[in-house]
């Protein structure tokens, strides 16, 4: 009789990539444009500096001007 014995398959080490910041930059400034134009109609869109006329977007976004504490009455 012969005796098999099996052997665990050894995993390759990891490897880390690395992106390069030329790659990220485009993604990180649409983001940042993307949360100022959040942050505008959540925080401005009202009243002097309103860019679009009525409510609309004051009743949008009420419960979100006061979770971030905006006043907005």
């Amino acid at each position: 009789m012969s005796h098999v014995t099996a052997q665990a398959p050894v995993a390759a080490p990891l490897t880390v990539r690395t992106i390069p910041v030329g790659a990220i930059m485009p993604w990180l400034a649409f983001s940042a444009l993307l949360f100022l134009v959040a942050l505008f109609f959540v925080g401005a869109e009202e009243g002097a500096t309103s860019l679009l006329k009525g409510t609309v977007v004051h009743e949008w976004v009420h419960d979100g001007r006061h979770l971030l504490g905006f006043p907005c009455h």
